[in-house]
């Protein structure tokens, strides 16, 4: 699979997705000053996007927080939270119905298949991912389910998962990081796009709100190359066109480890505290990073 960009002559169109799981970091803040930057050099349209999918984690107290501080930080979106007209909000919280009609279609397609194997039936698999942020490699215990899919009228009670096609190479070219190539059932294997307890996965909800969003060029950062590749699988399969890609290079601690929300003195909001301008925090990320570019 050699995907390549069916969006390029569109109008520009970014988007900023921040999660309300915690304060937003430096990382974020690069990352997202890079949307900002693009969507202006090409006059284009940036859209605010809250995923707030996540029920147990999300908190109002972090949205309101996350929009402060991209304000404060210099950033301006014309779609989304804060912004009046028939575009607002875009709380993934309330588009429920996007990712129940994308399930359908995968379902129908013959796509997905449901799974009943236990958290502890995954832990002991054998299989391990080939870093630690990544989601073990699935083994396909309940492939053979793929005839049950139809049965099930929602997609509530199990786990749905994609049936990758193995051994299938899925290459992109990225605007920042250069080409890119993952092997289905090598790289990743058959992963969730629906949860058990009746909340969609990350992989399905991006697709869908990028492409119903309208969404030409998807900045975020080189941590998600991977779930890049898979979300390529599920644009194929939906018949969905697909958005350019560009992943900023990951900004780092001192001693070199990726930024998390737990880094609480490099959230924007104690750097804030701390007296820090916009412009000190900007230089701050790129001192972190080999460069991010523009």
């Amino acid at each position: 699979m050699d995907a390549v960009s069916t969006m390029q002559h569109l109008p520009y169109r970014g988007r900023l997705a921040p999660s309300p799981t915690g304060l937003l970091h430096l990382g974020h803040a690069c990352t997202f000053w890079t949307a900002y930057q693009r969507s202006l050099a090409q006059h284009g349209t940036l859209v605010f996007r809250n995923e707030d999918l996540d029920p147990q984690r999300s908190k109002d107290e972090f949205v309101a927080a996350m929009m402060k501080d991209l304000r404060w930080l210099g950033i301006d979106w014309q779609e989304g939270p804060d912004i009046s007209g028939p575009f607002a909000p875009y709380d993934q919280s309330r588009r429920r119905d996007f990712y129940v009609q994308a399930w359908r279609q995968l379902r129908d397609g013959g796509f997905i298949y449901p799974c009943t194997c236990s958290r502890r039936d995954l832990v002991m698999s054998p299989t391990a991912p080939n870093d630690v942020d990544d989601e073990p490699i699935y083994a396909g215990h309940c492939r053979g389910k793929i005839t049950d899919a139809r049965s099930h009228e929602t997609p509530k009670g199990v786990n749905w998962r994609f049936l990758v096609p193995d051994g299938e190479a899925i290459v992109f070219d990225d605007l920042r990081q250069g080409k890119q190539r993952f092997v289905a059932g090598e790289d990743f294997g058959d992963f969730v796009i629906w949860r058990r307890d009746d909340v969609p996965a990350y992989q399905l909800a991006v697709v869908a709100d990028d492409t119903s969003m309208e969404i030409t060029e998807v900045v975020r950062g080189a941590d998600l190359l991977k779930s890049t590749s898979r979300q390529l699988l599920l644009i194929r399969a939906l018949g969905l066109p697909m958005p350019a890609y560009y992943h900023c290079d990951l900004v780092r601690d001192e001693a070199g480890v990726r930024l998390a929300k737990r880094h609480d003195p490099l959230s924007l909001r104690s750097l804030r505290e701390q007296g820090r301008t916009p412009q000190e925090v900007l230089a701050m990320c790129s001192s972190r990073q080999s460069n991010c570019g523009i």
